[in-house]
């Protein structure tokens, strides 16, 4: 088992120096000169000139490179052109923000999902599953911003019941987190529903049942067992979406997360920042799927075996 975590997090290493490299390519090609959003339209060019061979950016682009990851490794990722603060600094401010947001969605696309799927494979074909499968479908098909706006538009502006932006209180919480964890609910959902169908008609069930077990042993304890993995991962890659992709549920709620961070550097052409934050938020997806698979390791004893 420890072989397999190690093996996993080696795996980390050229996935990481991959992102790293892709996002310095985009960054370096993007239109725009560094020292020159510092100094101001009308700074004298000699001044820009002296900042960019201080700053480097004379540099090749592999000298560049290498810098930039030798920095990183140190937990340097320069400074921010715009509020002239250390990028890991502005990064781990607002992560928690993004963490608390993302956690709050999972939980409730996960306390949505996985019952009403498992009913839904168990009554198949019923009213039930036909009216879940219909709003999970919607849920899929709902883009973020617009249930967002809704949202507002009924429980802040007509009803009075919600703030609309910030952070502060739980209520600030609700309506960002059911907005990003409802479309979540509706892929778990599915897959729920899918996998249990999948495992409910295999013989192993079919001879618990005729053992005697109970129903809710059966669908509990064998059947939604040995269904999990394929849920665990959507679950996962959800959670690691919603950390990255949080950008347009974070800038309507006025939600000082990364995404909102990163949306104002790409709008101001703080480059660092961009590097960084897309750098984060790689490692905590990256992060994520670690835990995913040494999940699926204790879930599924045949996976543990391998490693022994």
């Amino acid at each position: 088992m420890h072989r397999y975590i190690i093996r996993r997090m080696l795996m980390l290493i050229p996935v990481m120096l991959g992102v790293s490299f892709i996002v310095f390519t985009i960054m370096f090609f993007t239109p725009g000169d560094p020292a020159r959003i510092l100094l101001g339209e009308r700074a004298p060019a000699a001044e820009i000139a002296a900042l960019r061979t201080q700053m480097g950016l004379d540099d090749s682009f592999l000298v560049q490179f290498f810098n930039f990851v030798r920095n990183a490794l140190r937990g340097d990722l320069g400074r921010s052109l715009v509020t002239r603060r250390p990028v890991a600094e502005e990064l781990f401010a607002r992560f928690p923000a993004t963490l608390q947001l993302a956690a709050t969605a999972v939980v409730i696309a996960v306390a949505i999902g996985i019952p009403v799927g498992i009913i839904s494979a168990i009554r198949q074909y019923s009213l039930f599953d036909g009216t879940a499968m219909t709003i999970a479908l919607i849920g899929v098909s709902m883009p973020n911003f617009w249930q967002g706006l809704m949202m507002i538009l009924l429980f802040s502006v007509y009803l009075g019941w919600l703030p609309s932006s910030g952070i502060g209180t739980f209520a600030h919480l609700i309506m960002p987190a059911i907005t990003i964890g409802t479309s979540s609910a509706a892929l778990i959902t599915r897959m729920t529903r899918s996998s249990m169908l999948e495992v409910i008609r295999q013989d192993f069930i079919r001879t618990a049942r005729a053992k005697g077990l109970d129903e809710r042993v059966v669908i509990n304890r064998h059947a939604l067992k040995n269904a999990l993995i394929p849920v665990i991962t959507v679950i996962g890659l959800q959670f690691g979406y919603l950390l990255g992709g949080a950008v347009l549920t974070e800038t309507v709620f006025a939600w000082p997360g990364v995404g909102r961070l990163m949306v104002d550097a790409i709008r101001q052409k703080d480059f660092p920042m961009v590097q960084g934050g897309v750098l984060l938020l790689a490692l905590a997806f990256s992060a994520v799927n670690l835990i995913v698979d040494i999940l699926y390791a204790y879930i599924d004893p045949r996976i543990k075996a391998q490693y022994k």
